[in-house]
């Protein structure tokens, strides 16, 4: 086992006689030739690094997102397939309760026709957050709120409902112009590429202090709900046509970042599919051609900006 970190100070942290330290990912590559790689790095270094994993003959794991272009997630799956390698890209809030529960619901159809489908994420990243040394604030290695702060809420758009065309955007920064180099807020109109209903993204990271919401709401032909919460961890509201809503698990805990905190503690999750997948008991939670799609919405997201 190994870990690599450019901050050579934390190698006092991690090295043991069991776990060395890297400050090269290139070096490590050719010195322990690991089997899976995770790859937790500024959004920019995911693909490249990725890439360079699946040279070294060794299956990924990919924080979200699984890069900042669709072209460098075509790369990436191109490369996989043709050394016959697994992508898995991190997208736990999959495994919350309520989302699970969620996906139970539409893939039954029991909610019939969809009508709309909004999404809420209003959230607090403030100078807390936005380090000036950092990476995070900046285009060419954070590529704003959608990929690193919102992403999740898109993959679970995607997974249960198919893709989006996009229709009309609105983008603000109402609080960080000091400290990011894009939107802080934005308000998006689509409709499901299938001609069935639409809805609306609306996101901001501008909210004071804490935290405020993370929610999904459908409203279908044969009822409405809610999920919602900090995030997204709670059933707010079920009422379907000849439907028991039935008891959840409890959801896991927000990361905790200090100052901030994240969507659910669910990695363990994660890193046991990947494990059951590789061993051939399983396949993956969020697949590759998944965390492309995801790319691939946001950056159509994106390209609606005026210039």
């Amino acid at each position: 086992m190994a870990v690599c970190d450019i901050d050579a100070f934390k190698n006092d942290l991690i090295a043991t006689s069991e776990v060395s330290f890297f400050t090269d990912y290139a070096e490590l590559l050719a010195t322990k030739k690991p089997d899976v790689v995770c790859i937790c790095t500024p959004n920019n270094l995911h693909a490249p690094i990725a890439l360079a994993a699946l040279d070294a003959n060794a299956h990924v794991i990919v924080e979200k997102p699984m890069a900042l272009r669709k072209a460098d997630c075509e790369a990436l799956i191109m490369k996989a397939l043709t050394g016959r390698k697994h992508v898995f890209c991190v997208m736990q809030n999959r495994y919350s309760p309520p989302a699970a529960w969620l996906k139970s619901v539409v893939d039954s159809g029991v909610l019939g026709r969809i009508f709309m489908v909004q999404i809420n994420c209003f959230w607090n990243r403030d100078d807390r957050y936005y380090k000036k040394e950092g990476w995070k604030g900046k285009l060419a290695t954070d590529g704003g709120p959608l990929f690193t702060q919102f992403s999740h809420f898109i993959d679970l758009l995607f997974w249960l409902f198919g893709d989006i065309d996009i229709k009309n955007t609105i983008f603000n920064n109402y609080t960080h112009q000091h400290n990011t180099e894009f939107e802080d807020s934005g308000l998006i109109q689509f409709a499901f590429s299938n001609g069935q209903g639409g809805g609306t993204i609306n996101y901001s990271t501008a909210v004071w202090d804490a935290n405020l919401e993370s929610s999904l709401t459908v409203i279908a032909e044969n009822g409405s709900l809610k999920i919602g919460g900090q995030y997204m961890d709670k059933v707010e509201y079920c009422h379907l046509k000849n439907y028991e809503m039935p008891r959840l698990q409890a959801a896991e805990p927000p990361n905790d970042y200090g100052a901030y905190k994240g969507s659910a503690a669910n990695h363990h999750f994660v890193f046991k599919n990947v494990l059951e997948t590789l061993a051939g008991n399983s396949t993956a939670t969020t697949n590759a051609m998944e965390g492309l799609k995801v790319v691939d919405i946001i950056e159509r997201i994106y390209q609606t900006k005026k210039i």
